[in-house]
């Protein structure tokens, strides 16, 4: 069997020419005489990987000198706890736009580390839309805002961040999203971000932190793994990080670069979703709930009219090779994941399976 056209939400399709640099040198990585997956991350040649993919993840996001970059392990599950845990001053809160089960998971951690409110919520819509926060308020006491750009699983996407006032730090889990489209780093006090997505594999984290949020936390007892500034004084390399993910990250960016940077990949990935909105909203069979001003560029939630219709179509895509198709078990259905590493030619081949099982059902 070929390769398929996967459209899985995470861990997801990587670029192959990514893909097939990485398999040249596995052997014999920058002709250092062995594999990036045996080589010590103390060593001179690790670290020339670590700092030129600290670059140009820099270059690419304009990315200023006064924020540091960390590559952590966890997840962004894990920075759900190391967020309020560094964070979250004494007597103070933490605010939460709630537009998903993803912000709704970080703030339940948030609440077991100290005070957690929200500061708008889309819940009572089911999440299909992007809550109206405009007149929102934070108190003074709010020493952060944490909010999640893009959610996977409901297939919305914040377009415009909310503006802080008292200079409170707006906190932003950019798994989904991060290098999909340009977005103002010093708007945000913190970025996170899981690789499986956009960056690489699974297994690392990047973490981008305004240097002046870093040991702000009060806790005597913080562990020592689960405290930014270790981190960031050890250069991400407190203990043994994710290697191989790193050096994946870093052929990741350079496969980036080489197309135009974030700006042009972002003309790309605006150009597959169009095209495959279009399709669901010409479609008479297929239909997607979500508010169109906050449909997501990278996941795409839709359904036929009933769940038969959907696992006969989610049967029909995988016997032309379309697959990861199937709806995450909270929202049923279909979902077409559409990062950065997929061409426009897989979405062209969904969207013409649609209009065939269309004409097939009708």
């Amino acid at each position: 069997m070929g390769r398929v056209i996967n459209f899985s939400a995470g861990p997801s399709a990587l670029p192959l020419e990514v893909l097939k640099r990485a398999q040249s040198e596995l052997l014999n990585t920058h002709q250092s005489g062995m594999s990036i997956m045996e080589m010590s991350h103390r060593s001179k040649s690790f670290e020339r990987i670590l700092h030129e993919a600290k670059k140009r993840l820099r270059s690419l996001m304009n990315i200023p000198d006064s924020y540091k970059i960390l590559f952590l392990q966890g997840g962004a599950s894990l920075q759900f706890s190391m967020i309020p845990l560094n964070l979250l001053q004494k007597d103070n809160e933490a605010a939460y736009l709630i537009t998903g089960s993803w912000s709704k998971k970080a703030y339940a951690e948030a609440k077991k580390v100290g005070d957690a409110t929200i500061f708008a919520s889309s819940e009572d819509d089911a999440f299909r839309s992007i809550p109206d926060f405009a007149e929102s308020t934070l108190s003074k006491r709010t020493s952060y805002l944490h909010v999640t750009s893009n959610n996977t699983i409901e297939g919305t996407r914040i377009s415009v961040f909310p503006k802080t006032n008292n200079n409170i730090p707006i906190v932003t889990d950019l798994s989904s999203n991060i290098l999909s489209e340009k977005i103002n780093v010093t708007d945000h006090g913190v970025i996170y971000a899981g690789a499986q997505k956009n960056l690489g594999p699974s297994g690392v984290t990047v973490v981008i932190i305004r240097e002046d949020l870093i040991g702000k936390t009060e806790a005597t007892t913080l562990p020592t793994m689960l405290d930014y500034a270790i981190h960031a004084k050890a250069d991400s390399l407190y203990n043994t990080p994710p290697t191989f993910a790193i050096y994946m990250i870093n052929l990741v960016l350079e496969w980036v670069e080489s197309i135009g940077g974030i700006e042009d990949m972002e003309r790309r990935n605006r150009k597959k979703a169009q095209l495959l909105y279009d399709a669901i909203d010409c479609s008479k069979l297929f239909s997607s709930s979500v508010k169109k001003e906050n449909r997501s560029l990278m996941n795409v939630p839709f359904k036929t009219k009933n769940e038969e219709l959907d696992q006969a179509f989610l049967h029909f895509a995988a016997s032309q090779k379309l697959v990861e198709l199937k709806g995450h078990r909270s929202v049923g259905g279909m979902r077409a994941s559409l990062y950065n590493a997929m061409p426009l030619e897989g979405v062209e081949r969904l969207t013409d399976a649609m209009t065939q099982f269309e004409k097939r059902s009708t």
